[in-house]
């Protein structure tokens, strides 16, 4: 069974920046679109950037120009470079994949604060 293991979370100031990262278990890591997603206190969860297993990516507009998905094949690995970072990004981020006929996977997520 797939799993994933996010790390890279923190505290940091506003306008620093942090890399997230989502290491996943499987061979078949490649066919899988990968995405990103945060949870504020006392928020609903709400999509982050997600990037398919083609590359093609996409954000959310509160990140855009700041946040860049990407992936890394070769090491079963996806990334989530944040900068400019704001005190609105505090929360948890959590790590999902789609195996191609699979349901929704989940990795346990990573803390990420941002001090004003």
């Amino acid at each position: 069974q797939v799993q994933l293991v996010e790390s890279g979370g923190g505290l940091v100031q506003a306008g620093g920046s942090l890399r997230l990262s989502c290491a996943a278990s499987g061979r078949a890591f490649r066919s899988y679109n990968m995405g990103w997603v945060r949870q504020a206190p006392g928020k609903e969860r709400e999509f982050v950037a997600a990037i398919r297993w083609s590359g093609d990516t996409s954000y959310a507009d509160s990140i855009k120009g700041r946040f860049t998905i990407s992936r890394d094949n070769a090491k079963n690995t996806v990334y989530l470079q944040m900068n400019s970072l704001k005190p609105e990004d505090t929360g948890v981020y959590y790590c999902n994949a789609d195996p191609p006929g699979e349901i929704r996977l989940w990795g346990q997520g990573t803390q990420v604060t941002v001090s004003s």
